[in-house]
This record gives C-alpha cells, sequence and structure tokens, in this order.
C-alpha cells in the first residue's frame, strides 16, 4: 500500500472514529435533556439562583428501580461532560492502532481502542456508584431538596470552598498536566494488548477523576440535574484541559469558588 493510501485510509477511519464519539456524545446529552430516566423536567429545574429552602426529597422513594434509574442519570451525565475531554486522547491513541495494524505488528486494532475507551469511562461509572450514594446519604439526612440541590447555604458553600481549595492544590495540578499532554501519557503509560489498553484507559480515566471530582460534586449545589451547572462545568474542563493557558486557570476558578463559598456561608 502507498504512503498516500495509507494516510487515506487512516483520514477514514480517523472520521469513523470521530463520528462514534461525537453520536455517544449525543446519545448522552439528549438522554440528560429528557431526564434521563427519572420523569424529571431538566428545563424546569434549571437556572442560575440556588433554590434554597425548599421542601426536603421524599426519602422513601429510593426503590431498586429508583436506584437504577439515579445511577443512569449519573452515568449519562457523565459521559456527556467528560467523553468530549477525553476524545483526543483517544484519536491518538487509535490513530497509533491503526497505524500498527497496517504495519502487521498487530492484528486487533479495534478492540485495542474499545478496550481504551472503555476502561477510560469505568472510572466514570465508578464515580456514578458513589454519585448515587452520596445522593441517597443526603436524601435520608434531608439535605436534599425536591430540585435536587443542597437545601442548606452553608453546606453549599463548605463545598464551594472545599472544591476551591481542591483546585489549587498539587494533586489537582498534577492529574490535569497528565489530561493535557495524550503523547505523554501514552509514552509513560504504554501497556500491550486488550486488557494493556483497558488498563491505559483505566489510568486516564483516574486521572481525569483526580482533575475534575470535585468540579463533578458542584452539581449538588447548582442541581444535579440543573442543565446550565451541567453544561457550565463541561465547558470550563474543556477550557481547563484544551486552552493554552488553560491549566492556569485552576488558581482563579479556585479562589472565585472559595469566595463563593464564603458567601453562601455567611449568608446562611
Amino acid at each position: 500500500m502507498s504512503t498516500l493510501a495509507l494516510e487515506a485510509l487512516l483520514k477514514r477511519e480517523t472520521a469513523i472514529i470521530v463520528a462514534a464519539l461525537l453520536v455517544l456524545t449525543l446519545l448522552a446529552w439528549l438522554a440528560v435533556l429528557v431526564g434521563a430516566g427519572t420523569g424529571m423536567d431538566p428545563f424546569a429545574m434549571s437556572g442560575w439562583f440556588f433554590p434554597y429552602g425548599d421542601p426536603a426529597a421524599q426519602s422513601g422513594t429510593w426503590t431498586p428501580s429508583y436506584w437504577l434509574i439515579s445511577f443512569f442519570m449519573w452515568a449519562v451525565m457523565m459521559v456527556a461532560m467528560m467523553l468530549p475531554s477525553a476524545s483526543p486522547m483517544v484519536l491518538l491513541y487509535a490513530r497509533v492502532m491503526r497505524q500498527s495494524e497496517r504495519k502487521g505488528e498487530i492484528a486487533d486494532a479495534s478492540l485495542r481502542i474499545a478496550g481504551f475507551a472503555g476502561g477510560y469511562l469505568s472510572l466514570w461509572i465508578l464515580f456514578s456508584l458513589f454519585a448515587v450514594a452520596a445522593q441517597f446519604a443526603l436524601e435520608q439526612l434531608g439535605a436534599m431538596s425536591a430540585m435536587m440541590v443542597l437545601r442548606s447555604p452553608a453546606a453549599a458553600g463548605g463545598l464551594l470552598i472545599a472544591a476551591g481549595i481542591y483546585q489549587l492544590t498539587p494533586l489537582k495540578d498534577a492529574c490535569l498536566a497528565h489530561c493535557r499532554a495524550p503523547a505523554s501519557f501514552l509514552a509513560a503509560h504504554w501497556r500491550p494488548g486488550v486488557n494493556g489498553a483497558w488498563r491505559m484507559g483505566v489510568a486516564h480515566g483516574a486521572y481525569c477523576v483526580g482533575c475534575c471530582l470535585a468540579l463533578m460534586l458542584l452539581l449538588f449545589v447548582g442541581g444535579v440535574m440543573n442543565l446550565i451547572w451541567i453544561a457550565g462545568l463541561t465547558l470550563f474542563v474543556l477550557a481547563e484541559k484544551f486552552l493554552p493557558q488553560g491549566r492556569r486557570l485552576s488558581v482563579p476558578i479556585g479562589v472565585l469558588l472559595m469566595i463563593a463559598g464564603a458567601a453562601l456561608v455567611v449568608a446562611g
């Protein structure tokens, strides 16, 4: 196969992977927009202001089916919010795998690519389980409103302050550095085979969770189904990871979060 033919084939296969990632992301966003099976209207639950003082959520509604619905809600939100920021890493890995397959070095590029993406998403699935458990605990304590937001301004303010402090930590900076450097990450964490691809995806997912976990917990502050907060956090994650000076956003955002949190604590 000529060099030009190989480049054309790689471009076509890259386009297919881009399309697959885009379709998965759009499906996840569509699920969020229609309520992710909860029966709630995300548009009615969206706004800039915090509906503190609303009645507590009905904690007795946690049947096994509601657990599954809540898990699905969190899982599709995480896919919608986090898959776009992981796409460059997936695409770079896919390109390397396809080139190796064309050279005859491997014969299972598609399985490795799927394993890498699956490993990444598995970490956010685990986070979704944690988030559901946290939501359940907060509802049992009467701390969550029917609008799926923390009822206490002081509690919300404390979470904002904690998230702001985390933005300034070396752990946050280290995780963000790995997420911003796909080529360096692949070189440092390379593993052969499908199982190795899955382990690499898990490692990347772990760094991504380490980078964004505190930000995702802010959904409890603005509203779990608040589209404005979901979109805002998604855009900020993308800015942190992709903008040339994105790494420098952590400090000012951290300070702003702490100021906002302190204001809520004082107001509460």
